[in-house]
This record gives C-alpha cells, sequence and structure tokens, in this order.
C-alpha cells in the first residue's frame, strides 16, 4: 500500500502508517475458517467480531498488522519499546549522526502529590524552558565536539539528553497494538506517549472501524470486576432491576443472557 500521510505529535514528531496487513475481513475470515467461510454483511461480521472482542478470542485479531513509522522523543521510545509484542527497527546512532531535534513542550506540568511516576497542573515557565534549551544547545555542541575529536559515534551520544527525537519503524498484530492503546490512552499514561496514541487511535477507527468499536465498547471504556466487587454488586442489585436497566440501554438476546451471567451467574 501507498504510506498514508504523517499525523503530526508533539512539536517535531509524527506517526505515519506504512502498510498493512488484513482488516475487519481478515478477522472475520480467521474467526470463520473452520468453516470455510469468509465475509457475510456487514452486519453479521459486526457481530461476529464484537462476540470476539467481549469473549476475549484473541487470535483472529492478531491476523491483522500494522507498521508504523514514527518519529518521537527518546523518552517516549523508550516507554514505547517496553510493549515487547512487536518487530522494531530505530536509526542507529551508532551508524548515523544523529540530528539537533528536541522535544520542547509548550507547557511543564508538575510533579503529581498523588503518584510518584505521574505529573499534574500544566504551567509557563519561561525560566524553566532556558534551562531546557540550555542544556539541548550544550549537549549537541559537546556531541560535535566528541565526534570532530574523533570519538566514535556509539560513544559520543552519550552526552545527548532523552529529549532528543530519534525515529523508528513500528510492526505489531492488531490485537497486541489494541493492548498498547489500552495502557497507553489510559489518563494515568504520560501525556506525551498519550499524543502519539490518539494518533494511532484515529488510523484505527479509519482502517478497522468494526474492530474498533468493539474494542472501544469491551476494552477501553470497559472495566473488569474482582470477586470481592461483584458481591457489592449483588447485594445492591436484583436481576430484574439490572435486566431492565440493560434493556432499557438497548441490551437483548444473547448479550442479555451474558451481561446477567456476569454478575449473577447461569
Amino acid at each position: 500500500m501507498e504510506a498514508a500521510p504523517a499525523i503530526p505529535v508533539l512539536d517535531k514528531g509524527f506517526v505515519r502508517l506504512v502498510d498493512q496487513m488484513g482488516d475487519d475481513r481478515a478477522i472475520v475470515q480467521a474467526a470463520r475458517v473452520s468453516y470455510g467461510e469468509g465475509t457475510k454483511t456487514v452486519r453479521e461480521d459486526a457481530a461476529l467480531i464484537d462476540y470476539l472482542m467481549r469473549h476475549r478470542h484473541t487470535s483472529p485479531f492478531e491476523m491483522v498488522v500494522f507498521k508504523f513509522h514514527v518519529k518521537a522523543p527518546l523518552f517516549v521510545a523508550r516507554q514505547w519499546f517496553r510493549h515487547r509484542t512487536a518487530s522494531v527497527n530505530e536509526v542507529s546512532g551508532r551508524y548515523s549522526v544523529l540530528k539537533e531535534e528536541f522535544y520542547e513542550p509548550e507547557t511543564f506540568r508538575r510533579q503529581a502529590k498523588g503518584n510518584k511516576q505521574a505529573s499534574e497542573g500544566a504551567f509557563h515557565d519561561e525560566e524553566a524552558l532556558a534551562l531546557l534549551k540550555g542544556v539541548e544547545e550544550e549537549a549537541y555542541r559537546a556531541y560535535q565536539a566528541l565526534l570532530e575529536r574523533g570519538v566514535a559515534r556509539e560513544m559520543a551520544r552519550m552526552v545527548l539528553p532523552l529529549n532528543l527525537y530519534t525515529e523508528f519503524y513500528w510492526k505489531q498484530d492488531l490485537h497486541n497494538l489494541f493492548h498498547f492503546l489500552k495502557l497507553r490512552l489510559a489518563p494515568e499514561a504520560q501525556w506525551e506517549i498519550r499524543a502519539y496514541a490518539k494518533a494511532i487511535a484515529e488510523i484505527l477507527k479509519e482502517r478497522v472501524p468494526l474492530a474498533w468499536q468493539a474494542f472501544e465498547e469491551h476494552v477501553l471504556h470497559g472495566a473488569t470486576l474482582s470477586r470481592t466487587e461483584l458481591r457489592a454488586l449483588k447485594g445492591l442489585l436484583t436481576p430484574e432491576v439490572y435486566e431492565e436497566a440493560l434493556k432499557a440501554l438497548g441490551l437483548s438476546g444473547s448479550r442479555l443472557r451474558e451481561a446477567l451471567e456476569k454478575v449473577f451467574g447461569p
């Protein structure tokens, strides 16, 4: 396929879809392979994909693969690479001289009081931005000086800060890509990587709309209840009251029965 236009992210980054193997039809075909049947109507396909998602039948979603070209700050890339279910190839600082491109945020965030690894409350600080830019300039001058003195590229790069931009190709199947998005679209994820996750989400909404709809319904905006939480719900609800509430929201048939069984059992 022809590479899609890049989606700008942050001040100098982007996400670009390079290639795609399969779509909603591939998920359906994989699920129906036992019966030798391919895609049917859109409504039937949507119902099947929804069933697969809510019952966590993940292998059909692995039949769809996306490959992205990403430009992101090093600290974002290092978070990204913690997801070890993809094939990745990053620009090499041993082979190439790295570009003088740094992420400079429009605003800073304060350290969160209730979460040691999170931030909160955007604020402007010109002096803080000046400090950041000063470090960037000094670090890149040192990098160039080391290269000019004959220091190997693989060693000279040690002086560069984590807001330096890097580029990489990222290839991942849809099931694991959904897992990535579940984590990186969450409110507690770092703001910068959430910006990249939102860009990828927009691509998936367009490319696999039926799968995305099921993912939003059952995973992204769904929740898993513990045994204790289920016991509490049972103490507050009756099957009749819950059934009426579900019907009012449009659930019927097998979906209605499954929802009741989740809380009250078969």
